[in-house]
């Protein structure tokens, strides 16, 4: 008989030891490692086992390269992150904090989708009254009038792999939902629901069920205390697209986007807003994120960020105040924290502003995180307004980043930018030097061009 082995696996990372371990040499995460059983097949059961070669070579050149035809998803923000709509026989994972909204989200779809087809969704956390009564909540009109339910949403509450299969044989979903994939288990394997063995097996069998029968299949994945998806990194390897749903619990805006997809571009971002009936459509983000802006106030700078392909125009707010302590604070919302290190330093050598001794604090309003340098510029007009308490001019959008110098570089898709803040009435845009490259700028916004950042601060300000 077969001897079984005992191994400690990672809970993070999946780094694998014979030996328990307080912490993981890979990770340096504490207390990770849980012991699993491996019983290995025995001759008997290797013999048994027929070699079958389901899949035989091709030329390159025989294969067809037709785009693949994409399943039409009526939610416009969710189509465009995954690029257009559902690829049958794709597998989806998405990922979010608890309570951030990723099961209504899925429902809304589910429920979408299934006035075009049969969807199958499977919950291992939640009962099916408790599903119906959120479901409910979705179907109604903006009056409040309850909305007919879908005949071809089947739900069912299930941990077990093996059922799940069963279930998916005997209705035929177009669509599959799995709520969540930490849940799921496979009865032959030892180790517990949410394990890394558990959740990479469980995922390997949900892929090889997408790619055999055409069936899109979504995932729905919990994060840890950073932020990363639950189960190690070989989950986000094993699916074909890997969304995250972020969002402040305090704001009513929610983005969910594309960190990595085999059928479109990554780094798209989708806007929704939470609301009474679920996740709402932002289509012009934009405005939302700018409507209660109080224009020529100190502290208040425009920034025009990439979001994917989508230009996105996000109101950077700085304030400075006295310290009371030794040390300064530094306090970022939304914004890289070196960046702002960064920032405040230039302001300090290169412009000659005494932050020293002051505070700093700076916020994207929204609950948007801003990761590139292209806001640099909005930014340190920010902060420099606060200062002089002087505020920077309100039709003025201010699109760079900042050099160690105290020159301004030039950044990608300037003329997109510029294109949506002339659309939402921006008549003003600084820019650094030498973008233009001998093409006309878009109508409708005047480009001032600036070399460094105290020549681009001299023109944002308001005149006394």
């Amino acid at each position: 008989m077969a001897k079984a082995e005992k191994r400690y696996v990672c809970q993070e990372c999946g780094y694998i030891s014979v030996r328990s371990l307080g912490r993981c040499p890979q990770c340096q995460a504490w207390n990770s490692m849980v012991e699993e059983v491996i019983v290995p097949e025995t001759s008997a059961q290797k013999s048994g086992r027929p070699l079958a070669l389901q899949s035989k070579p091709r030329r390159l050149r025989e294969i067809s390269g037709d785009m693949e035809e994409r399943l039409r998803l009526p939610i416009e923000e969710f189509a465009r992150v995954l690029g257009g709509g559902i690829v049958p026989g794709s597998i989806v994972l998405i990922g979010g904090d608890p309570g951030i909204g990723k099961s209504t989200l899925t429902l809304q779809m589910s429920i979408e989708m299934a006035r075009l087809g049969t969807v199958l969704y499977v919950s291992g956390e939640e009962s099916e009254r408790q599903i119906k009564m959120r479901a409910v909540r979705l179907l109604r009109s903006e009056d409040g009038t309850p909305l007919e339910m879908p005949d071809n949403l089947f739900l069912v509450t299930e941990t077990n792999l093996e059922a799940i299969l069963q279930h998916v044989e005997n209705t035929k979903p177009r669509l599959l939902i799995v709520d969540s994939i930490q849940t799921t288990t496979l009865p032959g394997m030892n180790s517990s629901a949410g394990s890394v063995s558990q959740v990479r097996e469980c995922a390997a069998r949900l892929r090889e069920l997408a790619k055999s029968s055409g069936i899109a299949v979504f995932l729905i994945g919990h994060v840890t205390k950073d932020g990363a998806i639950a189960g190690p990194r070989v989950l986000e390897h094993i699916v074909d697209t890997v969304l995250y749903l972020e969002g402040d619990h305090f704001q009513a805006y929610r983005l969910l986007r594309s960190v990595k997809n085999r059928f479109g571009a990554t780094s798209e971002v989708g806007v929704f807003a939470m609301g009474e009936r679920g996740m709402e459509e932002v289509r012009n983000p934009s405005e939302a994120f700018l409507a209660e802006r109080m224009a020529n106030a100190p502290g208040s700078a425009i920034a025009v960020t990439m979001e994917g392909t989508r230009p996105i125009l996000v109101e950077m707010q700085g304030l400075t105040s006295p310290t009371s302590f030794g040390n300064p604070r530094r306090t970022p919302n939304g914004v890289d924290f070196n960046r702002l290190l960064l920032v405040i330093a230039v302001l300090t050598r290169r412009v000659g502003l005494r932050l020293g001794e002051q505070d700093v604090f700076v916020n994207v309003v929204g609950g948007l995180k801003v990761t590139e340098p292209a806001a640099d510029l909005a930014v340190a007009a920010a902060i420099a307004s606060s200062v002089k308490d002087q505020p920077v001019r309100a039709d003025v959008v201010l699109i760079g980043e900042i050099g160690l110098s105290g020159e301004l570089r030039s950044v990608g898709q300037i003329e997109t930018r510029l294109r949506e803040a002339a659309k939402l009435g921006f008549k003003t845009a600084i820019v650094p030097r030498k973008m233009h490259r001998g093409l006309p700028w878009p109508e409708g916004i005047q480009v001032l061009e600036a070399r460094s950042l105290h020549q681009a601060l001299e023109i944002a300000f308001v005149e006394a």
